[in-house]
């Protein structure tokens, strides 16, 4: 299809002042996050509601252009910019579908668009008496239909799960141009499919979500973080696994190493809460009053600071932050079984050559651990493929609340059969017959 004429089209859909073209207006949308991953393509939409949605995929499903979904942007395995098997398609960027349609105070559930940032959410719900269970450091940018696209996790999945567990239904633009919406909220509803569960985590290649609903949790008036110093990663992982055992009201369970809490440091000026060589863990408690007894002596004989979450968990937050702006890294998002976490933290700096830098940070709630490889070429496979046997070999995931996006794809037979990769192949032959969403992600093409 012609240029001119594409544009034309998609200019009929959702306005000629939102169809970007021009090279340079494309930019911004086509490197991620980690700026690893760079891609092009014709031109940029961004439609303002469902209906323009839906017309934007029928215009590529009926001239067989591939089409990029796109959040805020705050990817990290390269899922939400276009990629050789993209190339000459379009990206949608969901920004201006940003509103919250309903928040319902009685059921403590809201219905979002897909372009709502986590922090405007958090936002509106301040007063109300419920907060989102679902909590990440990328929160002022990451969307929610991203979020549902890449079932994220984040700092609170320990007490309310991912994405998944927290999205009663959603409204989405399926490939084959069909639009289903199933907004009700209706926590029992065992009529059939859960097809909401079927797309968190789809990474855009089953359809376009635009709205989620969204169950919330009761908004707790006390919360405190303490920060704890461990020897090494084995040490962290063992006292967090009291804390789960022993403290009622437990939030969030993070953990980073001095490498990068001094690298925070460097590059952003932010003070680490403990000044020691080992791994600080921060246990976060959420509920009435003080906390409990068994929080105050789990950490008596340990050095440790008491503060407001955010504020010691900042540093913690932007490590991903701090991490990008010493390099470009190769970065990966894995589970690990948590009694082998510290076995496994010891065995990937034997992999790494000396002349790289490690940071190792993560979810001691969940085994779920962010390891940030700077110094090798971005292009330098090699790093990647070491690292992520090495999760398989310890019988993790290689991939834990990202996605596997473009990153991934040739390292998914690790954590997947061939079986199960045929049957999600099945999954969205049938949803997208054409093949135009997100074509090379999750899958090769």
């Amino acid at each position: 299809m012609k240029q001119e004429a594409l544009e034309a089209e998609l200019a009929a859909a959702v306005g000629d002042s939102h169809v970007l073209a021009d090279a340079e207006r494309r930019a911004g949308y086509e490197t991620d996050w980690t700026r690893r991953f760079v891609g092009s393509c014709r031109a940029v939409v961004r439609p303002r509601d469902t209906g323009e949605v839906r017309a934007v995929v029928d215009i590529c499903r009926c001239h067989g252009v591939p089409l990029v979904p796109q959040g805020g942007n705050t990817g990290l395995v390269g899922g939400g910019v276009p990629g050789p098997e993209s190339a000459g398609g379009v990206l949608v960027s969901m920004l201006r579908l940003d509103g919250i349609r309903d928040v319902d105070t009685t059921a403590g559930q809201a219905t979002v668009e897909a372009g709502v940032t986590l922090a405007s959410l958090e936002s509106v719900l301040l007063g109300s008496g419920w907060e989102f269970g679902v909590d990440l450091g990328a929160r002022a940018s990451a969307t929610i239909g991203g979020m549902v696209a890449t079932n994220a996790g984040g700092t609170r999945v320990l007490r309310h799960g991912t994405m998944r567990s927290n999205v009663l239904g959603v409204e989405a633009v399926l490939g084959n141009g069909a639009v289903i919406s199933h907004l009700d909220g209706l926590v029992k509803d065992n009529t059939g499919y859960h097809l909401a569960g079927l797309l968190c985590g789809s990474e855009g290649t089953l359809g376009l979500v635009t709205a989620a609903r969204l169950a919330l949790v009761p908004s707790w008036p006390d919360r405190i973080c303490v920060a704890v110093a461990c020897t090494d990663w084995a040490d962290a992982v063992g006292l967090a696994s009291r804390a789960r055992r022993e403290i009622d009201g437990l939030d969030g369970l993070e953990a980073i190493d001095a490498a990068g809490a001094q690298l925070a440091g460097d590059t952003l000026g932010l003070r680490a809460p403990l000044q020691h060589p080992g791994i600080t863990l921060f246990i976060v408690w959420a509920g009435r009053g003080e906390p409990p007894a068994s929080l105050v002596g789990l950490v008596a004989s340990r050095e440790h600071v008491v503060g407001e979450p955010r504020r010691l968990l900042e540093i913690r937050d932007r490590q991903s932050e701090a991490i990008a702006r010493s390099g470009i890294p190769h970065k990966f998002d894995v589970t690990l079984p948590l009694g082998l976490l510290g076995e496994f933290t010891d065995a990937v700096r034997l992999l790494l050559p000396a002349r790289v830098a490690l940071y190792l940070f993560g979810h001691l709630g969940d085994g779920n651990l962010h390891v940030n490889v700077v110094g090798p070429d971005p292009d330098d496979q090699r790093i990647d493929g070491a690292v992520l046997e090495a999760v398989a070999r310890f019988g993790g995931s290689v991939s834990a609340e990202h996605g596997i996006g473009r990153a991934k794809v040739p390292y998914l037979h690790l954590s997947r059969s061939a079986a199960e990769i045929e049957a999600m192949q099945a999954v969205k032959r049938a949803l997208d017959p054409g093949g135009i969403m997100n074509p090379g992600v999750i899958f090769p093409t």
